[in-house]
C-alpha cells in the first residue's frame, strides 16, 4: 500500500516579459501548447478545455468556467492520459495574467479542488506545473521551446 500526499490547492507564479495578449495566445492555441506542454495540443475556448496528446489520444477534457481574454481563464481539469488519474474527481485550473509596469506580466496559475484527486495533485505538484510554466515563459520570450524538438 502507498499513500500519496500533495496540497489540495497549488499556486504558481512566474514573471514573463511579454504582453498579456501574447501570453494568452500561448495558453489557448494548440500549435503553441504543443511546444511547452509535453507535446499536448490544448484548445481552450469559451466552452471547453480539450487536450490531445502528441499521438491524438484524449488527455483531458472539461468545461471552461470563465473565459476573459487576455486576463483570466478557469477550466476543469481531468487527467485522462492515465487510467488511475482518470477515475479521480475533476479539479480546477485558473490562469491569471496581470500586466506589470516595465513591459512584463505576472502569470499566476492556481490548481485547486484537488481534494478528490490526490494522485492528480501529486502528479502536477512542484516540477509538474513548474516545467510547463517555465516552458511557456521560454517560448513566449524567445520563440523557442525549452525542451528540444
Amino acid at each position: 500500500m502507498s499513500t500519496t500526499s500533495a496540497p489540495t490547492a497549488q499556486l504558481y507564479q512566474v514573471f514573463i516579459k511579454a504582453t498579456p495578449d501574447r501570453i494568452w495566445e500561448a495558453i489557448v492555441k494548440p500549435e503553441l501548447t504543443a511546444k511547452y506542454f509535453h507535446g499536448a495540443r490544448i484548445v481552450n475556448d469559451e466552452r471547453r478545455h480539450i487536450s490531445h496528446g502528441p499521438d491524438g489520444d484524449l488527455w483531458g477534457e472539461g468545461p471552461v468556467l470563465e473565459f476573459d481574454p487576455p486576463r483570466r481563464l478557469v477550466h476543469e481539469w481531468r487527467s485522462m492520459y492515465d487510467p488511475e488519474l482518470a477515475q479521480e474527481q475533476p479539479s480546477r485550473v485558473t490562469w491569471e495574467i496581470e500586466p506589470v509596469d516595465g513591459g512584463y506580466c505576472k502569470l499566476t496559475l492556481t490548481h485547486d479542488r484537488l481534494d478528490g484527486a490526490p494522485k492528480t495533485a501529486a502528479s502536477v505538484s512542484g516540477e509538474g506545473w513548474m516545467f510547463v510554466l517555465s516552458g511557456l515563459k521560454t517560448l513566449v520570450e524567445t520563440g523557442s521551446p525549452l525542451a528540444g524538438d
